[in-house]
């Protein structure tokens, strides 16, 4: 067991913190949050603020997360009556979906918003944290051997957690790639949503983990957006709508072939389509593509693209774990768009034929920058026309 110690470790809150990963290196620090013991695999994001939004992400279902910034939870818990179109403005869904979350120091919270401290609010939702360790080290592991599944446990002071409970818990738990997380975090039924004004179109959202930033940016164009549920018939989201959008989700699309064959009757059903993360993933496994596992994915908003075209780059925030494998594109009428500036995997498809257009980063920047927003800009346009050519 490869054992990373903290010596004299003190914990104000009471809370002590331990953590197994499956190589079986060890970590102890101090606990926040909920109590208890949490599998999951174990990534991380190089965000600088924007936990309320990464911890709401449902792309992070199953996930334990490590934020390497090394102060996280100044500005506290923003209040959800800071909204746009009554969407809550800093949260991506209505709770956290992470397994637990790891952070390098915990300081007290101080922001006119904040309704909550981080600690309390992953309390509230049964989220163990832990604070107070090295998370450089942790990166440099999961770099170095890719994600890992892991065990989080939070436990008061007095208490014990031995390693071999850990452990045990790590050997029960099924692996993250076998794990279709999209019926957790996609709604039970349809959910509408009205923009402000007089809608300029109807389109409808085959969401498996939607971020309400993606929400958000369809309504400030004027979309009437129906959001249905990830297990829905492509003829229930193809119907009386004037486009359809495959949203982000978390965990692997390989195992999604139900789910790919409804996008398959999507695509080739003549109405404008865009996909995002997970839905670029998925349109793409429908038109006979294949994915593959990152080593340690791509999560954080600092990730750069460029455009194969025009030779542009943008700054991106980017959440995924798979990528697209550009070698079998050929015959599926998919043409790379995007490229990823650090490793050169696919980060944007355009079809040949279809009215289809597919991103693997998130365009709405929830953290992030707004870089790539015109990509729902180009969205609305190829709407507009479908609806012109009718």
């Amino acid at each position: 067991m490869n054992y990373i110690s903290m010596p004299g470790l003190r914990c104000a809150n009471g809370l002590k913190a331990r953590l197994l990963l499956a190589d079986g290196t060890a970590v102890e620090g101090c606990g926040f949050g909920a109590i208890g013991i949490r599998v999951g695999e174990l990534v991380f994001s190089t965000s600088m603020t924007g936990y309320t939004e990464a911890l709401t992400d449902p792309s992070f279902a199953g996930q334990i997360l490590i934020w390497t910034h090394p102060m996280v939870g100044c500005y506290g818990v923003p209040t959800t009556e800071h909204t746009s179109c009554g969407i809550p403005l800093n949260y991506e869904s209505d709770k956290i979906h992470v397994e637990g979350f790891i952070v390098s120091e915990l300081p007290p919270h101080n922001h006119y918003l904040s309704v909550s401290s981080l600690s309390d609010w992953l309390k509230s939702n049964g989220v163990p944290g832990m604070y107070r360790v090295d998370t450089r080290a942790l990166v440099k592991r999961v770099r170095s051997t890719g994600v890992l599944m892991a065990s989080l446990a939070v436990y008061r002071e007095g208490d014990h957690i031995s390693w071999e409970e850990l452990r045990s818990s790590l050997e029960k738990a099924k692996s993250y790639d076998l794990i279709d997380f999209t019926d957790r975090v996609s709604p039970k039924s349809i959910v509408v949503h009205r923009p402000e004004g007089k809608p300029i179109a109807r389109i409808s959202i085959l969401d498996c983990g939607l971020k309400y930033g993606i929400l958000r940016w369809l309504l400030r164009l004027g979309f009437e957006v129906h959001r249905f549920p990830c297990s829905s018939k492509a003829r229930d989201l193809i119907g009386d709508y004037d486009g359809v959008v495959l949203s982000n989700g978390p965990g692997n699309p390989a195992i999604l072939r139900d789910k790919a064959k409804v996008v398959e009757e999507i695509v080739y059903s003549n109405k404008p389509v865009l996909g995002i993360c997970l839905g670029l993933q998925l349109a793409s496994i429908a038109l006979g593509a294949r994915t593959y596992k990152l080593t340690y994915g791509h999560r954080g908003p600092n990730k750069g693209v460029v455009d194969v075209v025009s030779g542009k780059s943008y700054i991106t925030t980017q959440n995924h774990g798979f990528a697209i494998d550009e070698n079998s594109l050929e015959g599926t009428g998919l043409k790379v768009w995007f490229k990823n500036i650090d490793d050169g995997s696919i980060e944007g498809l355009k079809h040949e034929s279809l009215d289809l257009i597919l991103v693997q980063f998130h365009p709405e920047g929830g953290p992030g920058p707004h870089d790539t927003t015109w990509i729902f800009s180009l969205f609305k346009k190829m709407v507009l026309k479908s609806g012109d050519n009718k």
